[in-house]
C-alpha cells in the first residue's frame, strides 16, 4: 500500500521592529523624543545579533525598520537586505498614526519608504505602524500607504488592548473594502469566544511558550492559514540601560523575561517554519484574501 503524502508544514512569517529601547510608546511620557540623542543606542548591535541568530537557523524575515534608525545606520539596512530578509518601512520617528495628522502621516511613510529603498536597491512593499495605531479612527492611513506604493500594511492588531487593538477585526490577511489596501494582522488564537495572543511581542515573554505554541499549531493545522509573529532587537538584551520613572506597568511590558527571549526564539524556530512577509503573502497563489468592509469609529483617547 502506498503511502499517503503529508501536507507540507505551514510556513509563518516572521518580523522585527527595528527600533531602540528608548524609542518605544511605553516610554514616551518619561523620554522625550527631543532627548533621544543622549540616550546610548544599541539598536545596531542588537539588529545584528538577530541577524546571527537567523543565518544560524536558517531563517528569513522581514524586518520593519524605521527611518530614524536607517538614516544613521545605513550600512545595516544594506546588510539585512544582503542577508535575504525583506525591508520594510516602520514609518519614519516610531510616532504613532494617532499622533499625526494626515499630511504628517504622508510625509512619514513616503520619506521612509525613499529612504529604504536608496540604501538597498529594492521597492519596499510592507509597512507597520508604530504601536500598531491602525485602528478604527485612523482607517484613512491605507488609502496613503495604497497612494504612496505599499502593497501590504501588517499595522492590526485583533486584540483589546490599552494602547492599541481592533478587536473586531478579521483575524487573517484580507483586502480592506474601502481602501483596497492588503492588511495582514498579528496572528491571535480564537477559544472561548475570544481572540488570544499567540504573535509575538510583550506576550511571548510574559506568557508560557506552551501557550503559543499551541495557538498558533491550531492555526497552522485547524485553521489551515499562516501565522505572523514579531519582536524587537531590545527584546534579546537584557543590559540594557534601565529607564527612570516608568510605571510599574510598564516596567513589566517592557523588562519582564528578557533573558528568555533568546531561548524561546531559538525554540519557536525548532517548531514552525518561517519566511518573509513578502513571500508568505505576497507569493503566486496567495492573492484571493476576502474583501472587508472594516468599521470606522471613534479613536481612542491616547
Amino acid at each position: 500500500m502506498n503511502a499517503v503524502a503529508q501536507p507540507a508544514a505551514i510556513v509563518n512569517a516572521m518580523t522585527v521592529d527595528v527600533e531602540d529601547y528608548f524609542q518605544v510608546s511605553a516610554f514616551e511620557q518619561c523620554i522625550r523624543r527631543e532627548d533621544w540623542p543622549q540616550w546610548p543606542v544599541r539598536v545596531e548591535n542588537n539588529t545584528r545579533r538577530v541577524l546571527e541568530l537567523f543565518a544560524h537557523k536558517g531563517v528569513h524575515a522581514t524586518f520593519f525598520v524605521l527611518g530614524w534608525v536607517a538614516e544613521r545606520f545605513p550600512a545595516l539596512v544594506r546588510d539585512i537586505s544582503a542577508a535575504g530578509h525583506e525591508v520594510a518601512s516602520h514609518g519614519y520617528g516610531h510616532e504613532r498614526v494617532t499622533t499625526l495628522s494626515r499630511e504628517e502621516f504622508r510625509h512619514s511613510i513616503v520619506h521612509s519608504k525613499q529612504l529604504l529603498e536608496d540604501l538597498t536597491g529594492t521597492a519596499v512593499l510592507g509597512y507597520r505602524a508604530p504601536s500598531y495605531s491602525i485602528g478604527p479612527g485612523t482607517l484613512w492611513a491605507h488609502d496613503a500607504l495604497r497612494e504612496a506604493g505599499y502593497r501590504y500594511s501588517s499595522s492590526i492588531v485583533p486584540l483589546h488592548h490599552d494602547l492599541y487593538g481592533m478587536p473586531t477585526a478579521p483575524r487573517f490577511a484580507f483586502v480592506s473594502e474601502a481602501s483596497g489596501m492588503l492588511e495582514i494582522p498579528v496572528t491571535t488564537a480564537r477559544r472561548w469566544g475570544r481572540n488570544w495572543p499567540c504573535g509575538g511581542g510583550g506576550y511571548f515573554r510574559l506568557l508560557p511558550y506552551a501557550l503559543f505554541k499551541r495557538g498558533l499549531h491550531r492555526v497552522n493545522r485547524h485553521e489551515q492559514s499562516p501565522g505572523v509573529f514579531y519582536f524587537h532587537p531590545w527584546e534579546i538584551d537584557p543590559g540594557q540601560p534601565r529607564v527612570p520613572g516608568v510605571s510599574r506597568k510598564n516596567r513589566v511590558r517592557h523588562y519582564l523575561n528578557l533573558t528568555r527571549t533568546v531561548p524561546r526564539l531559538e525554540q519557536l524556530m525548532r517548531d514552525f517554519r518561517f519566511d518573509r512577509m513578502d513571500r508568505v503573502f505576497l507569493a503566486d497563489g496567495q492573492g484571493d484574501y476576502p474583501v472587508v468592509a472594516l468599521q470606522p469609529g471613534e479613536q481612542r483617547a491616547n
